[in-house]
């Protein structure tokens, strides 16, 4: 059997949330997280908007609100997408920033394999959002 070439794959182009309140989400992604928008769109026929989000290097994360869209099952965890995680350039102002916004976030620790620090905060919805911050020097 001939041996087939892995796909040249190039990064991520972007992340797809679903959220339960499409305002209370486009707040906390735009407001508290900073991220861009790129387009947003209501979509009648699916009673759903879609806003498209760009982080600083370009990828993006759409979000995407549906009615009556079943809860994310987190506790216990299930299979698929774990977490979201973002780089951030300075973490202690991050999460300075971020309770300026009421967001809590849990302790901060060293990725042993990294040896960089990182933390989790939340999203409206539950979905876990980890904050990594750069390697100390």
């Amino acid at each position: 059997m001939a041996s087939v070439p892995p796909l040249a794959l190039a990064g991520v182009h972007h992340v797809a949330l679903i959220c339960s309140d499409y305002a209370r989400s486009r707040r906390f992604y735009t407001e508290v997280l900073g991220l861009v928008i790129v387009h947003e769109t209501y979509r009648a026929e699916r009673q759903s908007y879609k806003l498209d989000l760009a982080l600083p290097d370009g990828t993006q994360i759409e979000l995407f609100s549906f009615p009556e869209a079943p809860p994310r099952p987190s506790y216990p965890e299930a299979c698929g997408l774990r977490h979201l995680a973002l780089r951030v350039d300075d973490l202690e102002a991050s999460l300075q920033a971020l309770a300026g916004h009421g967001v809590a976030a849990e302790p901060v620790r060293m990725d042993p394999f990294t040896g960089c620090p990182f933390t989790f905060i939340a999203d409206p919805d539950g979905l876990p959002i980890e904050l990594v911050g750069p390697r100390p020097a």
